[in-house]
């Protein structure tokens, strides 16, 4: 075989492999994002009927963007949020922050570590609500209020998500919180302790069965708190789910399920 046939083939297949699985659906943009001192990169993802309807949708805010729509962007696998979504003829917005890489610890924690440090949570938490949702609900028909907004993570991402229904409760209303780390620092607990007036929120927590020693017992514990809180056991759904790790296959194989729940109406 000629060594350019043999070349052109081997670009072919290159190419073919780094194709985007994104739906068609996905978009990106990037803003500046002046809480952070950086600029970031945005993820959209609309529904199949958004050009050709005049409806407004309600929106859900994520974070570790790149992991959640395609395994070229991804570092640990995709959630296939975007086929998930398709599959059930989701009506609503997702708006996706990509991840500070190095400073990914920094913004996705309201607390500082003694090891980790991090910290910068209200930052990253300030730009999503300052400068992200004024923004997308101006470009976008969104339903722009906390009843129809939603926050939503994994890991760190669960545990600022967390956090920002409770501190940003003006701006939401519902929370997807998966595999939380409440690990990072114990003021979690402290802050719902400590809570005199509780929101009318909605969460759908979920840990695998096979995670790390703490994660169980601390989702466990923040559920019981959250219910002494008075907050209505209707509002509250929390599942330890068997044979599952700390990694986006489970994450993205819970999605439709919190979605259906979290969103009841807009599939």
């Amino acid at each position: 075989m000629r060594p350019y046939i043999l070349g052109f083939i081997l670009l072919f297949i290159v190419q073919i492999n780094a194709q985007t699985t994104a739906s068609i659906q996905v978009s990106n943009f990037v803003i500046e994002a002046p809480q952070l001192k950086t600029n970031k990169r945005i993820w959209i993802y609309l529904p199949k009927n958004y050009n050709t309807s005049t409806k407004r949708y309600p929106v859900i805010y994520m974070h570790d963007a790149q992991n959640l729509f395609d395994i070229n962007t991804s570092y640990a696998g995709e959630w296939h949020v975007d086929e998930s979504l398709d599959h059930l003829n989701a009506e609503t917005i997702i708006v996706a922050i990509e991840h500070g890489n190095k400073k990914r610890i920094d913004e996705l924690t309201p607390f500082e570590h003694p090891d980790y440090k991090g910290g910068k949570g209200n930052d990253y938490l300030d730009f999503i609500v300052e400068t992200v949702k004024p923004h997308i609900d101006l470009t976008f028909r969104t339903l722009p209020d906390r009843a129809h907004t939603t926050i939503f993570g994994s890991s760190l991402g669960g545990l600022i998500s967390f956090y920002a229904i409770f501190q940003y409760q003006d701006t939401f209303g519902q929370a997807g919180v998966f595999s939380p780390s409440f690990w990072y620092s114990d003021q979690i607990f402290s802050m719902i302790e400590n809570m005199e007036n509780v929101p009318n929120v909605k969460i759908y927590f979920a840990t695998g069965a096979e995670e790390g020693e703490n994660m169980i017992p601390d989702q466990e514990k923040m559920v019981k708190l959250l219910l002494e809180k008075h907050i209505p056991q209707k509002n509250i759904k929390h599942y330890i789910v068997k044979n599952q790790k700390h990694n986006e296959h489970f994450w993205g194989k819970e999605f439709p399920k919190a979605y259906k729940w979290l969103l009841k109406g807009y599939y």
